[in-house]
């Protein structure tokens, strides 16, 4: 019985290996297998690629377990022939190279996806693909002339050439026509030269269309020839996409463009976006079709003008409209005739009146913006809006548009929004009672709208979702108390500056926000527990407010801590040592009471491009290791200290610097002739108009609402400062970033100023001003072309003013007063333009515009400044020596006083010469007298005789 049951077990096992055989056997022939001719096409190929990371295609292999390149990634087989019929080596940031010819091999190949490889140039074997029906070449630098056999792939449906980074030419559209499987086209960044006139739209016959598939195209940032954009427009029978944005249509009118159109395009075309061109013109209403299935229309960013057209209304299935950005004037349209409106964009453009009450009646309406235009009224208008689905409200910055109420519009919204920007309207003087029903809200702009008062007890209620408050430039007043933020949206940005806040601040603040603006209140505290930093933190500005005492030492935990602003208020202290953060890229610190030594913790701040600890009561040694932990500071002052000791020559390895203001210190020593390597302020790096500290933004998004193409992933700072220009002292923000600053002023700087800042071409502004310099002005300061302020005075200069610093034509500001300067100012336009106290009080200086001139001016010969000849002309230039006439005034003073006591000397003392004296000039008068009057009646009598 035993032998039985293990016969029969043996026999099962048998038959069950067998079976398992069969199938891997069978599963094995049903794979494709790699055809030799292709393997090898596509191994000469993978040469020709850089792959830098060496393992994307790792799998094309002649091994002997990889030989079947139907296995291979990126490569796809036909099941039934085995011919490769995909290859996609898009997106692969590492993987670049050219298209080889290698790849014309694959003669039944279906879809080919090169995206994003570097690729120059499109071969002309591509059209050789006969079989070919998608093909992706975006995102590649490609350029010249796209090759015409691209027309011979008569079975192409879908071909992107779309987001190129240089530019391509399609010299002669026609062979596009000859696409007639493609279905979606995708070009940019090209050039599409006109079109043959035997293929122009004139003759072609509207019931022979060139495009019988095309449904989708698109055609971006490129040059199209009006013949061109006129036969892709009639060419079309079936298009429902089609986007035209960012093009160079300036010059064509709207209205004849959307004619051109095909009548069949017209009944089947559901998107078209026509943003960013320079159409302009009228709409005129005499279309014979109205686009009955459009629903999406994007005219923004053009040159549209006059009222709105009544045409746009009446296309009955349309749900995104956009107009904003355009010249459109008169009242908003009647949109009562578009029920299916989803999104109404009319910004920026100059429509007036009263929000239309039609808008009121949009059930489905979500998004409404038409903002900076010039509508008035009430916002009870637009609240009175029987909008359920209304979630997007932006109607900020226009003027004249009022809080005040009406009696018969309810205030009670029947909306809920996430979005509300009502900045620069007149929503106050008290706070909108209204807000409080929006508890959704995620942004909330109630900004410079006249609101004061404190804030309502509901506010707290309203705020839980947000990741955008601002509601500065108010009047809002009272302590702040904590109100929640959203704990899941980061960033979270708050700005309350400009108001009239006082107290503490909340702590749930500096908590929950990301980017902290409170500057210009009243706030007296701020504190922090070690326990409450969770959050990062990358903006804190509570600058110009009344804090006083010491800086919490909770810097520690600011991992994240991007800009740190606390000037000008009244705090004491050291400054802590545990600001020291890394990512730190702005501190400003100015115009408090802080004191002790310069914090050595800041040398960790490796990041650090602004730093002001200006109008302080530090001291001690500017540290030398500014120049070598700091080397990214585009901003450094420290005015109005007690630093003493000199000038670190490490400071010039601040190779970035454009303001160094270390004026009213105690500085002693001379200034390093290494200044030189101010790079900044030697050469154009940059053409930013501001100083300012980006940080990055991971959700931008939450900000913006979607419609919103005007949204960046960083959020900029724009540094401040306080300079002296001009002898007075000035706030800059707009142009701080042009501006090239030098400022040693009022310390006691010794030695001659170095010839060394004559290269700093850039520089704007140079105060050396109320120190005890000595020597000369450099030769060669003609060389600073940029100059617009120059002050030496106050010091102990010598020598010639340079002729150079004639040659500087920005110089509209001077001042070389109380110094030892001699000779003649040198001619020329600016020079002579400036008051004498530009020069006072230099005592051997003569010429215009002071009051003494110079010797021999009498001259026609010495007015000017003596000729020189050529070996001598970069020395004279620059300031080369006039001659001396110092003895020739001398002589005639002396001369002078010899001669006025000889004479009158004598007649004071000899009586009988006195007598005589003035008995001569008696007879000297009595005989002029009678030979005037012989003379007058003789010339009488002659004028009667006639």
């Amino acid at each position: 019985m035993m032998s039985i049951l293990f016969v029969v077990g043996f026999m099962f096992m048998l038959l069950f290996s067998t079976t398992a055989n069969v199938v891997n056997s069978n599963e094995r022939n049903n794979t494709p297998q790699c055809i030799p001719k292709e393997r090898e096409a596509l191994l000469k190929f993978k040469t020709t690629l850089n792959d830098s990371q060496g393992n994307y295609l790792s799998s094309w292999s002649n091994n002997s377990t990889t030989q079947n390149c139907c296995e291979w990634r990126h490569i796809t087989c036909d099941d039934q022939t085995s011919h490769v019929v995909y290859v996609d080596t898009s997106g692969i940031d590492t993987l670049g190279g050219e298209i080889d010819s290698s790849l014309a091999e694959l003669h039944h190949l279906k879809e080919l996806y090169l995206s994003d490889m570097n690729i120059s140039r499109i071969p002309k074997f591509i059209g050789s693909f006969k079989e070919l029906t998608n093909l992706d070449l975006s995102e590649n630098p490609i350029s010249g002339i796209i090759p015409p056999q691209l027309g011979n792939l008569t079975k192409l449906e879908y071909l992107d050439l779309s987001k190129g980074t240089s530019q391509m030419t399609i010299d002669n559209p026609r062979w596009l026509s000859q696409l007639t499987s493609l279905e979606n086209l995708y070009i940019s960044n090209c050039r599409l030269l006109k079109v043959p006139d035997h293929t122009s739209s004139s003759s072609i016959s509207h019931s022979n269309y060139s495009f019988t598939s095309l449904q989708h195209l698109e055609i971006s940032q490129s040059f199209i020839h009006p013949a061109t954009i006129t036969w892709l427009l009639n060419s079309t029978i079936n298009l429902e996409f089609l986007y035209l944005n960012d093009n160079n249509l300036s010059g064509t009118i709207l209205h004849d463009l959307l004619g051109n159109i095909s009548s069949s395009s017209k009944n089947s075309l559901k998107s078209l976006q026509l943003s960013s061109n320079q159409l302009g013109g009228l709409i005129v209403d005499d279309f014979e079709n109205t686009f009955p299935y459009l629903s999406e229309l994007t005219l923004d960013n053009n040159q549209l003008e006059g009222n709105f057209p009544n045409r746009l209304k009446t296309f009955p299935n349309l749900e995104r409209l956009d107009v904003s950005h355009n010249k459109f004037v008169g009242l908003l349209p009647d949109l009562s005739s578009m029920p299916n409106l989803i999104s109404f964009i009319a910004s920026n453009n100059k429509f007036s009146g009263t929000l239309s009450e039609s808008i009121g009646k949009l059930d489905n309406l979500r998004d409404l913006d038409v903002s900076s235009n010039h509508l008035s009224g009430y916002v009870s208008h637009v609240l009175n809006l029987q909008c359920p689905s209304l979630k997007y409200l932006d109607i900020s910055y226009n003027l004249d548009m009022t809080s005040k109420f009406n009696s018969k519009y309810p205030i009670i919204p029947s909306f809920k929004l996430v979005f509300i920007n009502l900045a620069s309207c007149k929503l106050g003087p008290e706070f909108p009672n209204w807000l409080q029903t929006q508890t959704e809200l995620i942004y909330l702009d109630i900004s410079n709208s006249s609101i004061s008062g404190p804030l309502p007890n509901w506010f707290p209620n309203i705020t839980s979702n947000l990741n955008y408050l601002n509601m500065s430039h108010n009047l809002l007043n009272n302590n702040l108390t904590n109100f929640p933020l959203s704990q899941e949206a980061d960033p979270v940005l708050v700005d309350l500056s400009s108001n009239q806040f006082q107290g503490s601040i909340p702590p749930s603040l500096l908590v929950n926000a990301t980017y902290l603006y409170l500057s210009n209140n009243k706030f007296n505290e701020f504190s922090c527990g070690a326990n409450e930093w969770d959050k990062s933190i990358a903006v804190i500005d509570i600058s110009n407010n009344n804090l006083f005492g010491n800086i919490p030492d909770c810097w520690e935990n600011f991992k994240q801590l991007g800009v740190l602003n606390l000037g000008y208020n009244k705090l004491s202290g050291k400054i802590p040592s545990f600001i020291n953060m890394t990512s730190i890229k702005t501190l400003q610190l100015r115009h408090n009471n802080f004191s002790g030594n310069f914090p050595s913790s800041l040398k960790y701040c490796t990041s650090l491009e602004v730093l002001d600890l200006g109008r302080n009561t530090l001291k001690g040694p500017i540290p030398s290791w500014i120049g070598e932990k700091l080397n990214n500071l585009v901003f450094l002052s420290l005015k109005s200290n007690k630093f003493y000791g000199s000038i670190p020559f490490n400071l010039c390895q601040l190779t970035q610097i454009q303001i160094l203001d270390f004026s009213s210190n105690n500085l002693s020593g001379s200034i390093p002739s290494c200044i030189k390597n101010f790079t900044a302020m030697a050469q154009i790096n940059s053409s930013e108009t501001t100083i300012s500290s980006i940080m990055e933004i991971d959700h931008y998004p939450n900000f913006c609402p979607r419609y919103n193409r005007g949204c960046f992933d960083f959020i900029w700072y724009d540094n401040n400062a306080s300079i002296t220009w001009k002898g007075a002292q000035h706030e800059y923000v707009r142009i701080l970033g042009l501006l090239r600053v030098i400022d040693l002023s009022s310390n006691k700087l010794t030695g001659e100023i170095p010839i060394e800042v004559t290269h700093l071409s850039q520089l704007v502004a140079l105060n050396l001003s109320r120190n005890n310099l000595s020597g000369k002005i450099p030769r060669k300061i003609g060389k600073l072309i940029n100059l617009e302020v120059l002050d030496l005075s106050h010091n102990r200069i010598s020598g010639k003013i340079p002729i150079g610093l004639a040659e500087v034509s920005y110089l509209n500001y001077l001042d070389l007063s109380n110094n030892q300067l001699s000779g003649r100012i040198p001619t020329g336009t600016q020079l002579q333009g400036f008051n004498a106290a530009t020069y006072a009080m230099n005592l051997c200086l003569c010429g215009t515009p002071l009051p003494s001139s110079c010797p021999g001016d009498d001259d026609d010969e010495s007015s000017h400044v003596p000729a020189y000849d050529s070996a001598h002309d970069d020395n004279d230039k620059n300031g080369g020596e006039w001659l001396d006439f110092s003895w020739f005034y001398k002589g005639i003073g002396g001369g002078f006083i010899i001669g006025f006591c000889g004479v009158c000397g004598n007649l004071l003392i000899n009586n009988s010469w006195r007598a005589s004296y003035f008995r001569l000039m008696q007879n000297i008068g009595d005989w002029l007298y009678v030979m005037i009057i012989i003379k007058w009646n003789f010339l009488r009598r002659k004028l009667i005789e006639h």
